[in-house]
């Protein structure tokens, strides 16, 4: 092997990847029997997301469609919990708030990442990568997607929460997964979404890490914790 050819993002891929096959054989052992959820505090997700904060508002007015009807019915099945609002802001920008949430962050649940259910529903993605937001003496990890439906251009925010920890790509999903695994823990899951409907990308991205970071700074501690991870829990 040359070892020169192994570079930063390489050696750090290739330790992911050791650390996936190592976990994954110690969970056949030890198969996962406690469920995280039910040494927690019981989520409420329309008590846990503030109705209005900040200059935010519920907007009664626009009803929020996640997916198709066929896919959200599947949502359902696989999440104990989801809420959807729209939210005006100062000016009159609108903020879609999509979450799901399960007491069992499984293979399933994964599989309805909003950048593998929008495909599903006839959208293009023209982009989508990772990105890192202010929020307030944190940074949070998200994933920024770019999709496309006919003249509806729709930029995407989201992240995932399995346990106590943020998770954006399925390789950390997974990782996470199998590190509560090992303990013999099955951890819950959230799906976080927010987006707008805006042809330019960069502005809205913007606009929707303001209203993440305005939301964040009203919720509770507590709150904090099971929507953004305890790492930028402070």
């Amino acid at each position: 092997m040359n070892h020169r050819a192994l570079t930063p993002v390489r050696l750090r891929a290739l330790f992911a990847a050791l650390l996936l096959v190592s976990a994954s054989g110690l969970a056949h052992v030890t198969k996962p029997t406690v469920h995280l959820a039910e040494q927690r505090d019981k989520v409420d997700l329309e008590a846990l997301f503030p109705k209005s904060f900040g200059n935010w508002r519920i907007d009664t007015s626009m009803p929020v469609t996640i997916v198709s009807p066929d896919v959200e019915a599947q949502l359902k099945s696989l999440y104990a919990q989801t809420v959807s609002r729209t939210y005006v802001g100062p000016k009159g920008e609108r903020i879609m708030l999509s979450v799901a949430y399960g007491g069992d962050q499984s293979d399933a649940t994964r599989a309805h990442r909003p950048d593998v259910c929008y495909p599903v529903q006839g959208f293009d993605i023209l982009s989508n990568a990772d990105a890192r937001i202010d929020v307030g003496q944190a940074e949070l990890p998200v994933r920024h997607m770019f999709a496309k439906q006919g003249q509806r251009y729709e930029p995407v925010t989201f992240w995932f929460i399995v346990g106590e920890h943020v998770a954006v790509s399925g390789q950390q999903q997974k990782l996470a997964q199998l590190r509560y695994g090992v303990r013999g823990i099955i951890p819950d899951g959230m799906l976080v979404r927010v987006s707008s409907i805006d042809p330019d990308a960069v502005a809205a991205y913007q606009t929707q890490a303001r209203f993440i970071a305005d939301m964040r700074t009203a919720m509770p501690t507590s709150a904090r914790q099971r929507v953004f991870g305890s790492a930028s829990a402070g």
